[in-house]
């Protein structure tokens, strides 16, 4: 399977019936009189939220969408039938923004949503609807109203529990892999992560969604690196996990470029809950790890894990302390996933940069199927 997180779209709504000119012609009825009947109005564009998705890949195939035009009126006052609507489904966590990309029409955060984006044109009148006192034989018939059109970007927001953020190469991939059956591509080499991963952990009998994101570096949020196209991921998590690579010499810098690039990229990701974990303990010597810790301590001013995903240090303190918070968010907020950024559905879009179709940064993702 192929993961895409934004497509571009043609939306087009169904055109109207045109309405019909016709008289009434029967035996023995000199003035049948007007019985043009009107045109049926035109199919809407409608989108809808559907559960058993999570990419937007098949819309790199079909990017035309269009309702059918509405059936022409006939004479003995026949109405024209309406035509099919168009159902686009999308996954949860789908956003639909204009073209300019500055305003968010739609915002599907729950599975049985639907929305109508483009209504269908109406259909025309027949010349029985021009019929009067004085006016006994019209002739005028209206065709259908045109349907509307609209270029659109769908962006997908993963909709996870727990996000994993960190620099490059700083074992997001391994704790995920460590921790759920997702089997993400892991490397000793920066970027080795191209698109986001998800997996369930299970702990305590209950189960939570994590999310291994793309690593960031320094301004990420203006483009550099991957860029801020992968932020967006962040926003509906309810808990961060900060992985920080404690190999690094200076820890307390690597933890303070990540968090400067949430402060930057807005949305209040910079406001969100987070944990904090010195990664690859198993590497260094306890007097390394006594040093690091204090110096993240510092950094950061809150409790800092330690933490070895290829060894299983101290993962299952970490998973216990990620429930906890997750289940206060659930708490406070209900089980709907958190939209940090749209929150009202509609409103200002987040700074994001769409990759065009020829782009071929896609590889096969592993999602976990618990």
């Amino acid at each position: 399977m192929k993961f895409l997180d934004q497509a571009k779209i043609f939306l087009k709504s169904g055109d109207g019936g045109a309405g019909a000119q016709s008289f009434r012609r029967e035996k023995f009825i000199e003035f049948g009189g007007p019985d043009g009947g009107d045109g049926g109005k035109g199919g809407d564009v409608v989108v809808e939220c559907v559960a058993n998705l999570n990419t937007l890949i098949d819309f790199r195939y079909q990017q035309h969408f269009k309702g059918d035009t509405g059936n022409h009126g006939q004479g003995r006052n026949k109405t024209g039938g309406g035509g099919n609507d168009v159902v686009i489904k999308v996954p949860v966590g789908t956003q639909i923004l204009t073209d300019e990309k500055d305003e968010v029409l739609a915002d599907f955060t729950t599975a049985g949503e639907r929305r109508v984006i483009l209504r269908g044109g109406d259909g025309g009148f027949g010349n029985a609807h021009y019929k009067t006192s004085t006016n006994r034989a019209p002739t005028r018939a209206d065709p259908g109203w045109p349907g509307k059109e609209l270029w659109v970007w769908l962006r997908l927001k993963l909709i996870a529990d727990c996000g994993l953020i960190g620099l490059p190469n700083a074992g997001k991939s391994t704790f995920l892999g460590a921790v759920t059956r997702a089997r993400p591509k892991i490397g000793d080499y920066p970027f080795t992560t191209l698109h986001p991963n998800l997996g369930v952990a299970s702990v305590g009998g209950e189960e939570f969604i994590l999310a291994d994101l793309p690593g960031l570096i320094e301004g990420a949020h203006e483009g550099a690196g991957l860029g801020d196209r992968f932020l967006g991921h962040i926003e509906r998590c309810r808990v961060l996990l900060h992985l920080v690579d404690g190999t690094q010499e200076d820890v307390a810098e690597a933890y303070r470029i990540v968090r400067d690039e949430l402060r930057m990229y807005g949305g209040g990701l910079d406001e969100k809950k987070e944990l904090i974990a010195l990664n690859k303990c198993d590497s260094l010597t306890p007097e390394e790890i006594e040093e690091k810790l204090a110096a993240l301590k510092e950094a950061s001013g809150a409790e800092v894990f330690t933490l070895s995903g290829i060894a299983g240090i101290g993962l299952k303190e970490l998973l216990f302390s990620l429930l906890t918070v997750i289940k206060e968010s659930r708490e406070e907020h209900g089980e709907a996933p958190l939209a940090a950024a749209a929150t009202a559905g509609v409103g200002k879009a987040s700074n994001w940069s769409p990759v065009s179709d020829e782009d071929d940064y896609l590889d096969d993702v592993d999602w976990d199927e618990n």
